[in-house]
């Protein structure tokens, strides 16, 4: 079930290439689990030719403020859209829908998971991390992004994982390279049962096919393509078909923002994207 609500800017904050908006959404925040995603119009509401729904991860649900449930979205300003969101400042309302999407599904058993997280698109593992702890799961925890400006909640990741892996493009901090040079090897010293992903389609799928030559299962968090932005986020425009392998073994396609964002590593059909 989801709630759409004028949400009120409680809290807006820049980390490095991110705005970090903390929002009182009422029904959103109390429905969300990790991996589900809200839908915001962005632009003028008086020019309403410019308006159009965006999907945000959902970083963080907390309670501040006397709010039980505030909402944390992390936005990068790229295009004219996010900047927009990014520029509202406290006591602003914006149009907001949620939570959307499939979510990641939790081991019935503790058992080792390694989360891969890179960019903005990391930040539905840590209320998942979170998530993953109290169940009593061990978790070990890969971080990548173009440079040390981009990558995301560094430091709050030693406070989520037991063991973590830096990795940046231009080598600013951590490891020098990509996230599938350093995937395979941390899967070994984690032994991880299942492996949690989100980023770039090209990144999630190395993960999966790393996961799958570990033998543990995947789940992933696609995103839209920049290209090509979700258009509706509820699945009724049809305009975010993602193929995949269906449950016979045949190719058929999957709505992206209604039967994902979270789809099984090995299902999604990564050379046909």
């Amino acid at each position: 079930m989801k709630a759409h609500v004028r949400a009120e800017v409680l809290a807006s904050k820049r980390i490095g290439a991110y705005q970090h908006l903390t929002l009182v959404a009422p029904g959103v925040g109390e429905r969300f689990r990790p991996g589900s995603f809200a839908a915001v119009s962005v632009g003028p509401a008086g020019e309403r030719a410019r308006l159009a729904r965006r999907p945000f991860w959902i970083h963080q649900v907390r309670p501040l403020g006397g709010y039980a449930a505030t909402v944390q979205l992390v936005v990068e300003p790229r295009g004219e859209g996010s900047r927009w969101l990014a520029s509202r400042q406290r006591g602003d309302r914006v149009e907001m829908t949620g939570p959307l999407g499939r979510p990641f599904a939790l081991p019935k058993e503790p058992v080792p998971v390694l989360l891969v997280g890179e960019g903005v698109s990391a930040a539905p593992l840590f209320p998942l991390a979170e998530r993953l702890r109290e169940r009593d799961c061990p978790v070990s925890l890969v971080l990548g992004a173009d440079d040390e400006a981009h990558l995301l909640s560094a430091l709050e990741a030693r406070r989520t994982a037991r063991a973590i892996t830096v990795v940046t493009h231009d080598g600013s901090v951590g490891a020098r390279g990509r996230i599938p040079d350093v995937v395979a090897e941390a899967l070994r010293r984690s032994d991880a049962a299942v492996v949690y992903a989100a980023g770039r389609a090209a990144t999630l799928a190395a993960v999966a096919q790393a996961a799958e030559d570990h033998g543990a299962w995947s789940q992933v968090a696609v995103e839209e393509p920049s290209d090509q932005p979700w258009a509706c986020c509820t699945g009724l425009c049809q305009g975010c078909a993602l193929p995949v392998v269906g449950e016979h073994g045949a190719p058929r396609e999957v709505r992206a923002c209604l039967d994902g964002p979270v789809l099984r590593g090995d299902r999604v059909r990564w050379a046909d994207l």
